[in-house]
């Protein structure tokens, strides 16, 4: 008989299929809105165009960089490096908080150009862009979590080249985050 344990350890991986599942539904229903008012207000004349944020190109950078981090890390760790998956772990947290500083910097970017979230002067465009990137930060937040857990774990000596279930399920997730972020920049360059 399984031990609750090896019950939750096998339960893990579908679980977190399940809720990226919810995270892409909701984030469908988001660029789903944005598309529905584009259309609307366009026709009314009542959208406002603007550039996107230099700040965002690079914070596509700092993720992208993060994700090839997370893989050597991992793939470190499969090799039995636990120094080097360590370090790969540390790495992917900087490059994750960097693009958090750069959204930051972007919505100053925007602030700057007179594209306000929300009171006087704000227009369904810009405030769509701003919950948008605000949600997905919001995700990567609950990434860096997953990643300072896993990097406390592998000091503690719980991760070795036989067993790294929980690097992998971190994995998951943050390279789930990150093409949802190269997914989302993408879009709202694109659908102006």
């Amino acid at each position: 008989m399984e031990t609750l344990a090896q019950q939750r350890r096998k339960a893990s991986k579908p679980l977190l299929w399940i809720g990226i599942g919810s995270i892409i539904m909701a984030f469908s229903g988001l660029t789903s809105g944005y598309v529905v008012s584009r259309t609307t207000l366009v026709e009314s004349g009542n959208w406002l165009v603007f550039e996107s944020p230099t700040a965002f190109n690079y914070s596509t950078v700092a993720i992208i960089a993060s994700s090839l981090t997370l893989w050597l890390g991992k793939k470190a760790i499969s090799n039995g490096e636990e120094g080097r998956l360590r370090l790969f772990l540390w790495l992917t947290i900087v490059f994750g908080v960097v693009f958090a500083v750069l959204q930051v910097r972007g919505w100053g970017e925007l602030i700057n150009e007179q594209v306000f979230f929300t009171g006087p002067g704000s227009n369904p465009a810009g405030s769509w862009v701003y919950a948008i990137s605000l949600f997905h930060l919001a995700h990567l937040g609950g990434g860096i979590i997953s990643l300072l857990y896993t990097t406390v774990r592998a000091y503690g000596g719980k991760y070795s080249q036989e067993d790294y279930h929980g690097v992998q399920l971190a994995s998951i997730y943050w390279h789930f985050v990150d093409l949802l972020w190269i997914y989302l920049f993408i879009f709202l360059t694109l659908i102006r």
